[in-house]
């Protein structure tokens, strides 16, 4: 009976091997996907969803001249200090919006940028709630030749304000991709 027990421990401990390699390979391969969000999933349950303001800050009929269509106050933050879901810290995500450029390098690629809801969120209406603004750093950066193109980013997001000239957010992300958005 001796001799039994070493062979019953060693198939033992491939048993379990086997049995964790079969529970944690779905939870590796799931974790290599992005979580996709939506732009509501990142207001606390309960706290009030303030509606966009979308009446221009500019006279766009001015748009020919772009000092008379700039020419307006800069505008007031909704909300500027909006309540965050603080659950999203460090997950790895993947959101639609509208690049709002903070930084252009050299060879024209925003690198630092606000992502916004909806098109012309501070700049030409003023800027929606900090819980629906995401400061995206990226070292490889976009070209954005026509700010009306919605993107995808992904990324970790992290549930931490920051202060732009432009508007506070109340989340940052390194972004990791960058696509274009196209309905499907």
């Amino acid at each position: 009976m001796a001799p039994a027990l070493p062979v019953f421990a060693g198939q033992a401990r491939s048993y379990v091997g086997w049995l964790l390699a079969v529970l944690l390979l779905p939870a590796l391969c799931w974790a290599g996907e992005p979580r996709e969000l939506d732009w509501p999933a990142l207001i606390p349950e309960g706290a009030p969803v303030i509606a966009p303001q979308l009446a221009p800050l500019h006279d766009l009929s001015q748009i020919g001249n772009a000092l008379a269509a700039e020419s307006a106050p800069a505008a007031h933050q909704q909300a500027p200090a909006a309540p965050v879901v603080k659950a999203l810290d460090g997950q790895v995500v993947k959101l639609p919006g509208y690049i709002v450029p903070l930084e252009v390098s050299e060879e024209g690629r925003t690198t630092e940028f606000l992502l916004v809801p909806y098109y012309g969120a501070c700049i030409h209406v003023p800027p929606p709630p900090s819980n629906q603004i995401v400061h995206i750093v990226s070292e490889m950066g976009v070209r954005v030749e026509d700010l009306y193109q919605p993107y995808w980013i992904e990324g970790t997001l992290r549930v931490k304000a920051s202060s732009s000239e432009l508007a506070e957010a109340g989340y940052q992300m390194e972004a990791e991709k960058i696509y274009a958005y196209e309905l499907k």
